[in-house]
């Protein structure tokens, strides 16, 4: 068995292959690389896989002093920007701010009530952790709160441990130390460089799990938005319709439904004003605080709770209340919150970084994804001390700030401090505000993670994609979110899986009047060369495909050779293997090959293998 690498004349394909041309009658044959040393090899692998992005770059050949501050730069990002603050840059911020700020109290409240908590816990974690963040984030335009995904899921498996009516305190107890331990794992993540553990997560299933959690949250809101009093505590479909249809004679309040439909309207067309026009950003963002003020004042001066309609009632007033002492460090539930914590840690932690990861590149700046985890982690980890439950970044206010034109992550402090002042002064305000408003302003906000064109384009882009996509989405609304999201993570381990063990091979001919050579299921008029075929193997050859790669060649080499037989044309006497998207091979590879080689040898059938060179 040949391996040479030929002079050729030619660019790479767009399905995966080469462009070789007829090499010249000069064959040079490639000599053996040095021999490289085993330490410095493994180190550069062990660089490449965890400190590819060199950060200790700009320590080097620094005094002790500039090192110092350095380190202090990259924990704490705000003594790098903040030197540069200026005024013009403030005015930005505060419009974005107070912007965020209308937008996130009325759907902090809403939210809590997805995590089944008191509506204040909502608000407590808009106020502390945005101030963590903006001290140690280096993203300028994500805005930190809680969030519909999110706050369902904690919900959900908070409420498959505790009941939150009949034990409440434990339930509370539970979320912080969910929270704490939410916080831990993202941070662990960043410290120990191991972020590239959320991309496992394919972005096919996360729009399928959001796609699938949106609906799911948008039918839980039948509850508020039709003033049904007794509702089921599952969150499937079918469930949920059931119980919608089962009060529908007797559980229907339409005072409720007048109120709900009535906001939701408006909305949904406050949205499409700010779709249409870019200037007019600010109205769908400030849409949810007026419904809220006009719905609570209707129902204030009319007195429509006492018709059945349900309102917030009493909102606790004063800052966030220490809870370090309510977090569960030992006994049964100290496990149980740590696994909740993990899953709504990384859930969160990918929704965040996918957010940052967008609004920089619109921007044409980079964020460090391990800085993030780590500060999300930390701001968890203070929130849960302090009464907030997980907080991540929020897609729909990142949009507003983006749009509000915001510079830097003051904007969080903005609406931190306009939280904060809501907290100490206007909470007895909300005491009217309706149910209905609330469920009409998450459903309001859940409507964009519905993503129908990202799920059109994956379908015609990777059918094995689509199935991961769908299989989250039908998870999630036909079981349950946690179900839909360990569909979303085996199917995408499973794609890895299946592309590692079952490597892409193919078979290559000539183009007709072309020294173009193509796979020719794609192109059908490209022609074999009598007497030899022409194999592509499509990715590195490891321990886990090795037997995979020889065998499906083999079987390539029987039903040639019996095309070939029925069609009374010579037989194969060549095999050439291109091997130019093999970019690696280890010991099971090349014993896989040898073992072809001699299998070959015996047939009386040449191997060859071919790599092409830049």
């Amino acid at each position: 068995m040949s391996s040479r690498a030929h002079p050729v004349d030619g660019s790479p394909t767009t399905d995966g292959g080469h462009v070789p041309m007829k090499p010249s009658p000069t064959r040079h044959k490639v000599g053996i690389p040095p021999k490289q040393n085993m330490f410095k090899e493994f180190m550069y692998t062990f660089k490449e896989t965890f400190f590819h992005d060199d950060p200790l770059r700009d320590f080097k050949d620094q005094p002790k002093s500039k090192q110092f501050m350095l380190g202090l730069q990259s924990v704490f990002p705000v003594f790098d920007w903040g030197r540069n603050y200026t005024f013009k840059k403030f005015r930005g911020d505060l419009i974005s701010g107070l912007t965020i700020a209308s937008l996130c109290i009325p759907q902090d409240i809403g939210y809590a009530k997805l995590a089944n908590l008191d509506p204040k816990y909502g608000l407590y974690s808009s106020f502390v952790p945005p101030l963590v963040y903006a001290c140690m984030g280096s993203s300028r335009d994500i805005a930190i709160g809680p969030v519909a995904v999110v706050s369902l899921l904690l919900g959900t498996l908070l409420r498959a441990e505790i009941d939150p009516n009949t034990s409440p305190d434990e339930y509370l107890r539970l979320a912080f130390t969910a929270t704490f331990f939410a916080g831990i794992t993202e941070a662990a993540l960043g410290f120990f460089r191991l972020g590239f553990l959320i991309d496992f997560l394919s972005h096919a299933a996360v729009v399928g799990f959001m796609g699938g959690a949106a609906i799911t949250i948008a039918l839980q809101q039948l509850k508020g938005f039709l003033g049904i009093k007794k509702f089921t505590k599952k969150t499937d479909i079918i469930s949920v319709l059931e119980s919608v249809f089962k009060a529908a004679h007797h559980g229907w309040n339409w005072q409720t439904i007048l109120i709900g439909a009535s906001f939701l309207t408006f909305l949904l067309t406050s949205k499409i004003i700010g779709k249409k026009s870019k200037k007019l950003f600010w109205v769908p963002a400030i849409a949810p605080l007026i419904s809220v003020i006009v719905s609570t004042f209707f129902v204030y001066i009319t007195r429509a709770d006492k018709q059945g309609v349900q309102i917030v009632k009493h909102l606790d007033q004063g800052i966030n209340p220490s809870s370090f002492h309510l977090i569960y460090f030992t006994g049964d539930n100290l496990a149980k919150g740590i696994r909740i914590g993990v899953v709504a840690g990384m859930v969160a932690l990918t929704e965040a970084v996918a957010i940052g990861r967008t609004f920089a590149a619109m921007k044409d700046y980079q964020i460090d994804g391990n800085k993030e985890m780590v500060a999300l982690g930390m701001m968890n980890v203070v929130g849960s001390m302090s009464s907030c439950y997980v907080a991540t970044g929020s897609f729909s206010r990142s949009a507003v700030n983006f749009m509000a034109g915001c510079q830097t992550a003051v904007s969080n402090i903005i609406m931190s401090i306009v939280v904060l002042l809501t907290l100490l002064f206007l909470t007895p305000l909300f005491k009217y505000t309706p149910n209905a408003i609330l469920a009409a302003i998450i459903i309001n906000a859940v409507i964009p993670l519905i993503d129908i064109q990202a799920a059109i384009l994956i379908f015609k882009v990777d059918k094995l994609d689509f199935i991961a996509c769908i299989g989250a989405f039908f998870g999630v609304i036909f079981v349950s979110v946690e179900i839909g999201l360990l569909i979303a993570v085996s199917i995408s381990f499973a794609k890895i899986l299946l592309q590692v063990t079952r490597p892409r091979t193919a078979v290559l001919g000539n183009i007709p009047r072309t020294s173009v050579y193509r796979n020719i299921q794609q192109y059908p008029e490209a022609t074999m060369v009598p007497g030899v075929l022409t194999i592509r193997v499509d990715s590195a050859i490891y321990f886990s495909n090795s037997n995979y790669v020889r065998e499906r060649i083999q079987r390539w080499l029987h039903e040639e050779e019996e095309k070939v037989k029925a069609a009374s044309l010579p037989r194969i006497q060549f095999l050439i293997i291109e091997m130019s998207p093999v970019t690696d091979i280890d010991t099971s590879g090349i014993h896989a090959l040898e073992d072809l080689y001699k299998s070959l040898q015996k047939r009386d059938i040449q191997v060859h293998t071919y790599i092409h060179t830049y």
